[in-house]
């Protein structure tokens, strides 16, 4: 493994009974990235984070997490990684700072009094040390979780879903820290659906129904997938989404609030669809710079649901390829 790369697997693959779940999954992870796991539920992301970091054994593939074997030093990745679950699973009961006392206990981490309040004050936790953690708002409960994942200093953090259900006040103090976390050389794997926060990632990786669709630069994905759009605006939208589904060169129609996406990957038959559309004069056409949604919306149109009532069982593990 190159010392920058701080994952770096190849052709993880999971299987629950006949169901493919994470199909042949490569990914590099470069040290102190943000590196985003785009995709709808149920799309393998939570498997593949567990089996990155040890709370899953692969059926196949190989590779390394932090310069250990994902599938044989599964202790030793657990030890250094800092992992934040989609659902809140500290204990209701106690108050915030007994959870994070707790956590450093299970760690048996020295300096466990210095460990915790430098939590606390770090996450802007100490004025509610005293709270119970079941009467935590969602952001708080956020917080508390982040700081139990940093108590014993990791050199990754795999955040699941970690915003769901959160204001956006609260998710972009969130994203604040972790950029200053991205900053001091942590390395931030999270998934999400948000595409405001995909934003946020210096890279990020489409998976949808077990599959890798494409990574990159989050900058560059976009490009790579190759879309020209177009934005309209104007009366009566429906109809005019509805005309657009037939023209030449359309191959996708997103709504956005009072426009419409049209995007297509043969920009000279959609640009003429275009140029026809303007002279009718019903609605104002501009050329828009694709932007990360379009891209995601038009990978997943050609994802086929891995757990759809007609899909084929996948061979096992063990079968050749």
């Amino acid at each position: 493994m190159s010392a920058d790369l701080v994952i770096d697997v190849k052709g993880l693959t999971k299987d629950f009974g006949p169901k493919r779940v994470v199909d042949h999954f490569d990914i590099q992870v470069p040290r102190g990235a943000i590196y985003g796991f785009l995709g709808p539920n149920g799309s393998g992301k939570t498997t593949t984070i567990r089996m990155l970091c040890g709370l899953l054994t692969a059926d196949a593939g190989e590779g390394t997490c932090l310069g250990f074997d994902v599938r044989r030093d599964a202790r030793r990745i657990k030890e250094q990684v800092g992992y934040m679950t989609q659902k809140f699973s500290y204990y209701e009961d106690l108050s915030i700072r007994e959870n994070l006392d707790f956590v450093a206990r299970m760690y048996r981490l020295d300096r466990r009094k210095a460990r915790v309040d430098a939590a606390l004050t770090d996450l802007g936790l100490a004025d509610r040390q005293k709270q119970l953690a079941g009467s935590l708002s969602g952001g708080w409960r956020q917080r508390l979780a982040l700081a139990a994942c940093l108590l014993h200093e990791p050199q990754l953090l795999l955040l699941d879903e970690p915003t769901a259900g959160v204001d956006p006040k609260a998710r972009r103090e969130f994203w604040d820290e972790i950029r200053r976390l991205s900053a001091r050389g942590v390395t931030v794997l999270v998934s999400t659906h948000y595409m405001d926060e995909a934003v946020q990632c210096d890279f990020i990786t489409y998976i949808a129904y077990g599959k890798k669709l494409i990574d990159g630069p989050s900058a560059d994905i976009p490009a790579m997938v190759g879309l020209e759009t177009w934005r309209a605006e104007g009366p009566d939208l429906p109809a005019l989404e509805l005309r657009l589904k037939s023209e030449p060169g359309v191959e996708q129609v997103a709504r956005f609030g009072t426009v419409l996406h049209v995007s297509g990957t043969d920009k000279a038959v959609l640009g003429a669809t275009i140029e026809r559309l303007k002279s009718e004069g019903t609605h104002r056409w501009s050329l828009q710079v694709a932007g990360l949604e379009e891209a995601f919306i038009y990978l997943m149109a050609g994802s086929k649901d891995n757990f759809a009532s007609d899909a084929k069982p996948k061979p096992s593990a063990g079968a050749a390829s």
